[in-house]
């Protein structure tokens, strides 16, 4: 029998934590792995895989796609890029234009190109640009530092570009940083990811943008993780009736490959002349023509509601549970189809605890130590929601079993 584990050990760089499951294939919201084991994905591939796996409209995407070419160079226009970006404009910011990237990371690096070349085109006297403790931004030499986690920014070289931190929804350390600093941005996540799930308000929202007008600031938004329906809408941000300058997107833009990009609003969109950004993969005919498909199958096969629907009863169970077992969970936290339930207990307890439903065949993740984030397919079932309590409540530890006892 292959030892997988071992020959991913021997032959690739260990910059992620792995399990020794080998994966060979996926249906719906089920993964399989080489031995024929079943695992429910709760996690989706940190949230790429929106449609599951095996969808039979993004297999028919990719076929059609693969049959007519899998990549054009930039020089040419691509008709399905066109498509995409004037439907995804068309339900977010209305007056927006889109630059194509492959990934969410590659979506800030060009987020923080676009605001430098509209300060030193406008001269506007703002320089960097504020965050938000807890976030995450990418990995990428540019966008690492304004990902607010020690253990990911840590001491590799800084940009230029200054960064501010202030805490979510702290309005008045928000504004005391405008004033001192004078920052030309603020890019935030409406609800952070690897942070945690922390869902911003819309109050607060409100007020980041109503300080981003008065003090001439430009205001971003980071829906690489919540965007693509994922919360009920196409972004999170729609849930409070604000309008961004710029909006990041990426993970499940395409239907499971590598695709991103940012809509910039109408102040910025014709920042950038020819040369001053770019990327080889810019407009990809295969990745827009599945990104194509899974906006109409949000949009207009109604699949962002019917979702957003589910994802009530995932959280009406899930509170059940923790008013059940107070002593196991702390708080559920959720905006549609992105939860975050913390534990009370050590992080090596809250490791085991997602091995062990691992064992029992569910695909959990851990951020932040002792947070369960699930990030489940947009297509899940209430029957599979029902499968997953049932082996949560089974793998829960009892309270005299949990560190320190009760």
């Amino acid at each position: 029998m292959t030892n997988w584990f071992q020959l991913d050990k021997e032959y690739l760089i260990s910059a992620y934590p792995r399990t020794s499951v080998a994966i060979a294939g996926g249906r719906g919201c089920r993964l399989y792995d080489v031995n024929g084991k079943e695992y429910l994905d709760l996690f989706s591939g940190v949230g790429v895989n929106l449609l599951g796996y095996g969808h039979p409209e993004i297999i028919k995407a990719a076929s059609d796609q693969v049959e007519k070419c899998l990549h054009l160079p930039f020089h040419f226009l691509n008709p399905v890029a066109i498509e995409y970006a004037k439907k995804i404009v068309d339900h977010s910011l209305k007056d927006g234009k889109v630059f194509y990237t492959t990934s969410g990371a590659e979506a800030t690096e060009a987020t923080l190109k676009l605001v430098h070349k509209y300060g030193n085109i406008t001269n506007e006297q703002r320089h960097g640009i504020v965050v938000l403790g807890g976030s995450f931004h990418g990995r990428t030499l540019g966008a690492l530092h304004f990902t607010r986690q020690e253990g990911i920014y840590q001491d590799f070289p800084h940009t230029a570009i200054p960064v501010y931190e202030v805490e979510r929804e702290d309005l008045e350390g928000l504004e005391r940083t405008i004033r001192t600093k004078n920052p030309l941005a603020i890019m935030l996540e409406p609800v952070s990811g690897s942070g945690g799930i922390y869902p911003l308000s819309s109050g607060y929202l409100k007020s980041v943008e109503r300080l981003c007008r008065q003090y001439n600031m430009l205001f971003i938004v980071d829906e690489v993780q919540s965007g693509m329906g994922r919360t009920g809408k196409l972004f999170a941000y729609q849930h409070s009736d604000v309008t961004p300058d710029i909006i990041q997107f990426g993970k499940g833009a395409g239907g499971g490959i590598p695709f991103g990009g940012i809509i910039a609003g109408a102040r910025l969109y014709d920042m950038f002349s020819p040369g001053d950004h770019g990327t080889t993969f810019a407009h990809p005919p295969i990745s827009t023509a599945l990104g194509l498909t899974v906006l109409k199958t949000l949009i207009d096969d109604g699949l962002m509601q019917k979702s957003y629907d589910t994802s009530l009863y995932l959280n009406e169970q899930l509170q059940k549970v923790r008013r059940e077992n107070p002593y196991f969970i702390e708080e559920v936290r959720h905006c549609g189809m992105m939860f975050g339930i913390s534990i009370h207990d050590t992080n090596e307890n809250v490791k085991k605890f997602q091995l062990d439903l691992l064992e029992k065949g569910m695909l959990v993740d851990v951020t932040q130590g002792n947070i369960i984030r699930l990030l489940p397919p947009l297509i899940i079932a209430k029957e599979e929601i029902d499968q997953f309590i049932d082996q949560f409540l089974a793998c829960m530890p009892q309270p005299l079993t949990m560190a320190g006892g009760v």
